[in-house]
C-alpha cells in the first residue's frame, strides 16, 4: 500500500517531510516519478491532470491539500468509488476571516486611497464610517465564511449572511435559498465571497448580482476566480455602480500580465494569498483519514460529490 502526492508546479518537498514525521513507515511516492498504480491506495492531490486517478485501481481516497476540493471535483473522470476528503484547519479559517478584515478596513478607511495620494503630495482627507455602521454580507457560511462572519462581528461590523440552508448564529442575521438572495444582497455595503465552487455557484458574481447591491457596494472575492464574470464587475465599476473590488482569485493564475485588473484604478490584486495551507498543521488530520481508511474506519472531513463540498 502506498501514498501518493499529485501536486504539479507546487514542491511537495513540505508535505513529503511533513508526512513522514508524522507516520515514519509511509510508503510515498511523487508524481510523476516512476510507481506501481496498483499499489496506491492514497492520494493527496492539489490541481492533478484531468482523468489521472482513473488509472489507480486500488484508489480508495483523494484527499484535498486544501479547504477547497473544485479542483478534484471537476474531473469528469474520477472514479466513483473513490471518497475525497477535504482539509479543516481552525488556522486556515482565521488567516481568511483576518485577510478579510484587513481589506475591509483599507476600503473603510480608504488607505489605499491615502496610497495614491501620497504619490501626488495630495492632502485631502476623507471622512469614514465608523465600524458598527458597515453592513458586511458574506455570501456562504461554511467553515472560512462562519468563521470570518465571527471575526467581523468581534471587531464591531454588522454582519449578516447568506447560506444554502437557514443558520441560527448568534448576532448575524441569516438569509438562505434563492428566494433571500436579493434581500442580503441589498444590505451588502460590502459583500464577501466565500461560496464553493459548484457548477451552480459558478459566475454567480455577475451583472444582475451587482446590480442588486446598494450602488457604491465594495466587492471582496476570496473563494474562486470562476465565481466572477470579471467584464461584468469592470463594467460595474466603471459605471460606479460598486465603488471598487479586492480580488484574490482569479480564472487564469498568475494572473496575465494584459489583464485590465492589474491598471484598473478601483481593483485590489492579490496573489491568491488569503488563506494558504501550512503541512504541519494539516498533515495530521490527513495521516489519520489514511489511518482510519487502513482501518475500515468512518473517514473525516468527507465531501459530499452532490453537493460539491
Amino acid at each position: 500500500m502506498s501514498f501518493l502526492i499529485v501536486s504539479p508546479g507546487k514542491d511537495p518537498k513540505n508535505w513529503v517531510e511533513a508526512l513522514k514525521n508524522q507516520h515514519p513507515g509511509l510508503n510515498i511516492y511523487v508524481y510523476p516519478e516512476d510507481h506501481d498504480k496498483e499499489e496506491v491506495d492514497f492520494a493527496l492531490a492539489w490541481k492533478h491532470p484531468r482523468g489521472l486517478f482513473k488509472n489507480y485501481p486500488n484508489l480508495k481516497v483523494i484527499a484535498s491539500m486544501g479547504a477547497g476540493v473544485d479542483h478534484i471535483t471537476s474531473d469528469p473522470e474520477l472514479p466513483e468509488n473513490v471518497k475525497i476528503t477535504k482539509v479543516v484547519d481552525e488556522i486556515l479559517e482565521e488567516d481568511m476571516g483576518n485577510f478579510v478584515l484587513s481589506l475591509i478596513l483599507d476600503h473603510q478607511r480608504d488607505l489605499s486611497v491615502y496610497q495614491r495620494q501620497q504619490a501626488e503630495k495630495n492632502w485631502s482627507p476623507i471622512n469614514y464610517k465608523r465600524n458598527k455602521d458597515v453592513k458586511v454580507g458574506i455570501l456562504g457560511l461554511g467553515h472560512l465564511g462562519l468563521t470570518t462572519a465571527k471575526i467581523l462581528v468581534k471587531n464591531g461590523f454588522n454582519v449578516h449572511g447568506f447560506s444554502k440552508t437557514p443558520k441560527d448564529i448568534d448576532n448575524i442575521e441569516s438569509f438562505s435559498g434563492e428566494n433571500e438572495l436579493e434581500a442580503f444582497l441589498e444590505e451588502s455595503e460590502i459583500l464577501v465571497n466565500l461560496l464553493p465552487l459548484t457548477p451552480q455557484t459558478e459566475k454567480i458574481l455577475n451583472k444582475g448580482l451587482f446590480q442588486n447591491l446598494p450602488k457604491g457596494a465594495y466587492v471582496i472575492n476570496v473563494a474562486r476566480g470562476e465565481h466572477l464574470v470579471e467584464l461584468d464587475l469592470i463594467e460595474m465599476l466603471d459605471q460606479g455602480h460598486l465603488s471598487g473590488a479586492a480580488l484574490d482569485v482569479f480564472w487564469q493564475e498568475p494572473l496575465p500580465e494584459d489583464h485590465p485588473f492589474w491598471e484598473h484604478p478601483k481593483v485590489l490584486v492579490t496573489p491568491h494569498i488569503a488563506s494558504v495551507t501550512h503541512p504541519r498543521y494539516v498533515v495530521p488530520q490527513i495521516v489519520e483519514n489514511y489511518e482510519r481508511m487502513m482501518e475500515e474506519e468512518p473517514l473525516k472531513n468527507v465531501v459530499e460529490r452532490e453537493k460539491g463540498y
